[in-house]
C-alpha cells in the first residue's frame, strides 16, 4: 500500500526534488526509475519492518516498470488533486 502522508511526500521532496518538477517529468515520460523506486519507497505503508530499501528496489525491478505505473498513476494523482 502507498499512502502519501505529509511526512512522506515531505521526505520524498527532500531527496527527489520539487514534487511539480517529478510530476512533470512523470508526464513528459523522463521519470527515472529511481525516482519512482524513491517516491514508492517514501510513501509506503503497512509494509514488512524487514524489508530493506535495496531489496525493495530489486523486487520492483524484478516486477517489471509496467506493473508498477498503475500504482505510480494513482499515487501522482493523490499528490497533485489531494485524498
Amino acid at each position: 500500500m502507498l499512502r502519501p502522508s505529509f511526512a512522506a511526500l515531505v521526505a520524498a521532496e527532500t531527496e527527489l526534488g520539487p514534487l511539480f518538477g517529478l510530476v512533470e517529468r512523470a508526464a513528459a515520460g523522463e521519470l527515472r526509475l529511481a525516482e519512482l523506486a524513491g517516491l514508492f519507497w517514501h510513501c509506503r505503508h503497512g509494509w514488512p519492518a524487514g524489508l530493506a530499501r535495496d531489496d525493495f528496489a530489486e523486487r520492483l525491478v524484478a516486477g517489471g516498470l509496467a506493473a508498477a505505473t498503475p500504482a505510480l498513476r494513482v499515487l501522482l494523482g493523490q499528490v497533485l488533486a489531494g485524498r
